[in-house]
């Protein structure tokens, strides 16, 4: 008992941590430049971040044998009922809050507003199971079953998105192969057209304002003809010596959307010719290294990806044990294959858990940052909560394959009947279309920026 209430305790301090670091994101990442106004909010996404890596510490004690399974079971089942409650009824029903809250008209019933668009939400997120194989007629409507499922599927394709650009964009970025060689000469000569531009526009804005100063003079602005043959003839004819204000204008427009033009590529090719400098260096080289790692993985993963497609295949040993198993029999040596790969097991998870949290926080503050105003952070930030929680749920679903047969057991009792397979498969058909198609848009990219200089 002594025992119990110890390791219980150490899951309840590591929740606390968990709960103060998602606090602590949200007031120095994501809210440090607004002000707290909807307490609620923070807590909503620290509460979310915090049983989202207790899902991941339990997986870690499932491998490490921490805790009883009793004990284990009881905080997966806990666990999951609160992080679905969470995402189905109360960060939904707090985001059309604080939307209706920010529409004047609907200010006065905005809490029957809000549980309309719940209600919205619930028929569509309802509806979601219906062209997919995850339903079971044996569970409640309610059920950890009906509900995770569901959230597993929006979780799964929002996981194949993010690997399949990220597989493609991530050596895209570190190997020094695609980036464009931009001399010193190259950004003088530019710079120099974005000054001659900015200086036209000066000449011509002053060119305006001496023209608006005798029109003033000679009382031209205040005896302004009216009416449509007045305007007719102000197009029509001009006083000796009268300026097109009108033709200057346009020009000025087109000047300045040339001169933002410049500027951008000027930036452009500072920060190209940073790279190269950076490429250079020894992490420079080390992160060229890594980036032809990561095409070698990106085109294995694509391949693996159509071949699981069209052969409707699904793994049903983890990874590693399987690695192992083939080395040891190519090599002959004797070898014990339960041992080790329980232990490299814990390192692939350990790191895909640090990587999945580390890569999607780094991912929500820079879409934080880019949509974000005083009037929508709320809303921003608890979708951001709800994207979240349906990744590291969705992530749960998937890293189970990635472990030891004895190690899911307890997690397969909790999540259910689920289709496994299906998640899987689903997830590979998404992250092929996902990578496919960002191979395409980078390459378009890649070939129009050369061709975009030029031009400038």
């Amino acid at each position: 008992r002594f025992f119990l209430a110890n390791t219980c305790g150490l899951s309840f301090l590591l929740q606390v941590l968990f709960f103060g670091f998602g606090w602590l994101f949200f007031m120095r990442r994501l809210f440090k430049d607004y002000e707290v106004r909807q307490y609620v909010v923070q807590v909503v996404f620290s509460v979310t971040f915090a049983f989202c890596c207790t899902m991941f510490e339990l997986i870690i004690f499932e491998i490490l044998g921490v805790l009883n399974s009793s004990s284990r079971y009881f905080h997966w089942k806990l666990n999951l009922c609160v992080i679905l409650l969470v995402l189905v009824f109360m960060v939904p029903f707090y985001i059309g809050y604080f939307v209706v809250s920010n529409i004047r008209l609907l200010h006065r019933q905005r809490l029957l507003f809000s549980c309309v668009v719940w209600l919205t939400f619930m028929y569509f997120f309802w509806k979601l199971g219906d062209p997919f194989p995850i339903l079971s007629p044996k569970h409640g409507i309610l059920s950890i079953e009906q509900l995770i499922s569901r959230v597993g599927v929006i979780g799964v394709t929002l996981m194949a998105l993010l690997s399949g650009f990220g597989a493609v964009n991530c050596p895209y970025t570190y190997m020094s192969y695609f980036l464009r060689n931009v001399t010193d000469a190259d950004i003088l000569a530019l710079e120099r057209r974005l000054l001659q531009t900015i200086d036209m526009i000066i000449s011509k804005k002053k060119r305006m304002a001496m023209a608006h100063r005798i029109m003033f003079q000679r009382g031209e602005v205040h005896n302004k003809p009216t009416g449509f043959w007045g305007m007719i003839k102000s197009v029509t004819s001009s006083a000796p010596g009268s300026e097109n204000l009108s033709l200057i204008q346009q020009e000025v427009d087109a000047l300045e959307e040339l001169s933002r033009q410049l500027f951008l590529e000027t930036a452009d090719l500072h920060a190209t010719k940073e790279r190269i400098e950076y490429s250079k260096t020894f992490q420079g080289k080390y992160f060229n290294f890594l980036g032809y790692f990561f095409s070698i993985y990106c085109v294995w993963k694509i391949f693996m990806a159509t071949i699981n497609i069209v052969f409707d295949r699904v793994g049903k040993t983890d990874p590693v044990t399987r690695g192992i198993e083939i080395t040891v029999n190519y090599l002959g040596i004797q070898f014990d294959v339960k041992f080790w790969s329980q232990h490299i097991s814990f390192i692939l998870v350990g790191i895909i858990i640090v990587t999945s949290i580390r890569g999607l926080l780094i991912t929500l503050t820079k879409f934080f940052y880019a949509i974000s105003s005083s009037k929508s952070s709320n809303v921003i930030v608890l979708l951001l909560a709800q994207i979240m929680g349906m990744y590291f749920v969705s992530s749960v679903l998937l890293i189970r394959m990635s472990m030891p047969p004895e190690y899911r057991t307890i997690i397969t009792e909790v999540l259910g009947e689920l289709q496994f397979n299906f998640y899987h498969r689903w997830f590979d058909v998404i992250f092929l279309v996902s990578a496919l198609s960002s191979i395409l848009f980078l390459y378009l990219a890649h070939k129009q920026a050369p061709e975009k200089h030029m031009a400038l």
